[in-house]
């Protein structure tokens, strides 16, 4: 399997399809690069060359005990771009994978990106705080750790079916291949990563990463969303920016890449190219 191996001795796994302008997707939590098979095959498909990894403690990456937080994720995935020597990349992330990418291009810089958009992504910060007080409760996180813990298994597969893709709503179009696969990427990782993950993606704070950024990103979040707040996240977000655009999906969920692909990856196609 290709892989890479960071300065701290991390094995970060990494798929690389195809050639022409780099596509690169950062995978949300607690699920693996798979989570992008709708989006690699279809970029692919359109004369891109398109590139995925598993971030650290995630699918077949090095089930390590430390480095779970923004700063490294950033910096694995800066040591994935210059191992591959990417240059004029278009960095794209979902949920987890949103705040990823904002951090690597405010930490690391733009000097090989060209354009990023950021799906249901955690940015700017999902905690309530007296400077986010549209933010959730902290309890909410510390529930989905205790969750975790007492049964990860059973705790994927209630997220998986309900409200990642929505399948919780009346009248939903429920895909049971899509609730195991879902499943299937969140056991593949390990508890610890996953554990720590959650502390990441909720309180890290990107308010200073997305105002440091100045190419242009597209924000696309659907107004559905029950793991990541439409109201405090996208719109907040592609305000900071420099140069934002933000795109809202009426009715579409968090897992939107997968059970809206066909939309989402026409709207990327066309900001892409634009």
């Amino acid at each position: 399997m290709p892989t890479i191996t960071t300065k701290d001795d991390v094995q970060i796994f990494y798929k690389d399809w195809g050639t022409g302008q780099p596509i690169v997707f950062s995978h949300g939590w607690p699920l693996s690069s798979d989570d992008w098979d709708a989006q690699m095959l279809f970029f692919a498909g359109h004369g891109f060359r398109v590139i995925a990894h598993d971030r650290r403690g995630h699918g077949r990456s090095s089930q390590v005990g430390t480095g779970h937080d923004m700063d490294h994720y950033a910096d694995d995935l800066a040591a994935l771009t210059a191992h591959l020597d990417l240059k004029n990349a278009v960095h794209v992330g979902h949920s987890t994978g949103g705040g990823e990418v904002v951090h690597y291009i405010a930490r690391h810089g733009a000097s090989r990106v060209a354009k990023a958009a950021i799906l249901a992504a955690v940015p700017p910060l999902m905690v309530k705080t007296a400077a986010n007080p549209g933010g959730l409760p902290k309890q909410v996180f510390d529930d989905l750790q205790a969750q975790l813990a007492a049964n990860r298994s059973q705790f994927y597969l209630d997220i998986a079916s309900g409200p990642f893709y929505g399948f919780n709503r009346p009248g939903a179009k429920v895909s049971q291949g899509l609730i195991w696969n879902w499943w299937r990427q969140g056991m593949m990782g390990g508890a610890k990563a996953h554990y720590d993950g959650i502390v990441a993606f909720s309180q890290t704070d990107f308010t200073e990463d997305l105002k440091k950024i100045t190419v242009p990103v597209l924000v696309m979040h659907g107004d559905d969303d029950q793991v990541v707040p439409y109201a405090d996240s996208g719109p907040l977000s592609a305000k900071l920016l420099k140069q934002g655009t933000l795109k809202t999906y009426k009715g579409f969920p968090h897992g939107m890449p997968t059970t809206e692909a066909e939309t989402i990856n026409k709207d990327l196609l066309a900001f892409i190219k634009g």
